[in-house]
């Protein structure tokens, strides 16, 4: 077993809660900026008054503590004022992933309840309105408003939605503010699972601020640090290692929309960016581009990856190239918050490529047989997580919960590994499904369902194959329906309308039969074997 050593700080505690956390940063750091998008420059002091300011029109729309509320958006300033302004109210955010498509995010909405959605009519040409308007919208969404884009007939902009706000007195914000406890739910994050449909992972305000001022204090983040978030707020990296860690570092938050090479290099050089954590695509990208001598990064200073296997000479290019004193590797999931190993400032090139660190401060993980008993170091088993940045549970899922978390308290990630004398594990395998595409997490049972909407298809299975720039992409093993014929490109196309991007195979092999075991169970590993020695059939 490993754990954070007990000299290692385990968290700030002090703030409790986001709102707690906001009004504090205010006090403490004033004209710092928080955040800045654009010509758009909140201050500490600027955010809070905006949060405030969010939180009235919140209880002026008749939010109760505890509702939930969705946003559906790309990075941007906004994103970060409706989420805290939503907790200052007492309520509980559901970010929903720009990729969804309209039937993805309907089916979360209703799933959660969710009484309010904000979102956007304009991010890459996409109408995300109009994409859930053209699904059965849950009856339990009272209000949709816009952040940014036209306001189409029905929704309200978000500016008129905030003059609302002005009804309600700001010290009636303040003792929601004041109300709001570290141990009340402060988000549902949806992830997908074996099941084939998503699950609400619920976390509450303190687990959260101690799981990511841990993170902050490993990976060296500190005030002053100009942060380019280029992972996606929905995710809880974007979200919790991005907006919540900036803050309590006292840190500028830079919020990218887009993951755009030249765009991305630009801002570098020119906001002089010391903090950029992304999957080891963006920095391959980066080291690959034909401009890069043109650009200058010598500003950076930390970097956090993971999620795929990585070259150790990755690392070493990143330290001699673009100047990063600090790179840290790490492994977690959103039932845990979305971190629980880490490596550290001073590790070796080869460990920090090779293996995902050992546990945070105050976490313990294990590796164990399917027995529940340790396994010696250095022998695979599933990895454990046990601490206080293990989920409540999944949202009205009781079964799944009690499946994932054992009477222990020991969170079970499916996840295979092997640890070593250090403590430190390298992920090996999965023993669920699960694949990960570019840092994304894929679930083929998902895959597969949404697939089988296609009329062309009896049966479906999805295994990950490796991919040189994704890390891991989808391939699917197709029967049609007697008398059907199903053309790859066609069908490829197809799972490019119904579903997020990352989810879509990029490879389709049509098939008479699938292999099946003696209970009926489609052997996966033999789909995998077949696709990586190109038999496809």
């Amino acid at each position: 077993m490993t754990s954070g050593s007990d000299d290692e700080p385990r968290g700030d505690l002090r703030w409790g809660t986001t709102p707690r956390l906001v009004l504090d940063q205010a006090a403490a750091l004033g004209d710092h900026p928080a955040i800045i998008d654009g010509d758009v420059v909140l201050s500490y002091a600027d955010l809070a008054s905006r949060v405030e300011h969010a939180a009235r029109a919140f209880i002026a729309a008749g939010l109760q503590p505890g509702d939930r509320a969705s946003v559906w958006a790309p990075n941007m300033w906004e994103w970060a004022v409706v989420a805290l302004g939503l907790h200052a109210a007492g309520g509980v955010l559901v970010p929903l992933n720009t990729r969804f498509k309209g039937a993805e995010a309907a089916w979360v909405l209703g799933k959660s309840r969710a009484r309010l959605l904000f979102t956007v009519t304009d991010f890459l040409d996409t109408d995300y309105v109009a994409l859930l308007r053209a699904e059965e919208v849950p009856d339990t969404l009272e209000q949709i408003v816009v952040l940014r884009g036209a306001a189409p007939e029905g929704t309200v902009g978000i500016g008129e939605w905030l003059e609302e706000g002005g009804s309600v007195d700001p010290a009636e914000a303040h003792a929601r503010m004041a109300a709001v406890s570290p141990d009340d739910l402060s988000d549902i994050l949806f992830t997908s699972g074996t099941t084939g449909k998503p699950k609400g992972v619920m976390t509450a305000h303190g687990q959260n601020l101690r799981s990511f001022s841990a993170w902050a204090h490993v990976v060296g983040l500190r005030h002053g640090d100009r942060y380019l978030i280029v992972n996606p707020f929905f995710h809880a990296f974007g979200y919790k290692a991005g907006i919540l860690a900036t803050l309590m570092t006292g840190a500028t938050a830079y919020p990218q929309p887009v993951f755009d090479v030249p765009t991305v290099m630009e801002r570098v050089a020119r906001d002089r960016i010391t903090m950029l954590p992304g999957p080891p695509t963006l920095y391959q990208t980066i080291l690959h581009h034909p401009d890069l001598a043109t650009f200058d990064m010598s500003s950076l200073r930390l970097a956090v990856t993971g999620a795929a296997a990585i070259p150790v000479e990755l690392i070493l290019q990143m330290r001699a190239e673009l100047s990063f004193e600090t790179i840290i590797t790490g492994y977690g999931l959103t039932e845990a918050c979305g971190i629980a190993t880490m490596c550290r400032f001073d590790d070796d090139p080869e460990t920090i490529a090779t293996t995902s660190g050992r546990a945070i401060p105050g976490v313990e993980v294990l590796c164990i047989d399917d027995e529940g008993v340790e396994v010696p170091r250095g022998e695979p088993g599933e990895v454990v997580v046990r601490g206080y940045n293990v989920m409540s549970g999944y949202f009205e899922e009781a079964d799944e919960t009690a499946d994932t978390i054992d009477g222990g308290g020991w969170l079970h990630t499916g996840d295979i590994g092997v640890m070593d004398d250090r403590g430190y594990i390298k992920i090996t395998d999965r023993k669920k499904d699960m694949f990960i595409v570019g840092g994304f997490n894929a679930y083929p049972a998902e895959i597969e369902n949404l697939m089988l909407a296609n009329e062309a298809i009896a049966q479906v299975a999805v295994v990950g194959i490796p991919d040189e720039r994704m890390g891991e992409v989808g391939m699917a093993f197709v029967v049609p329906r007697p008398g059907a014929a199903v053309d790859e490109a066609g069908l490829i196309a197809w799972c490019r309308e119904h579903m997020a991007n990352y989810k879509v195979p990029r490879r389709v092999a049509v098939v008479d039969a699938l292999p099946l075991n003696a209970t009926g169970k489609v052997l996966k590993y033999e789909l995998r074997a077949r696709a990586t020695s190109g038999a496809d059939g």
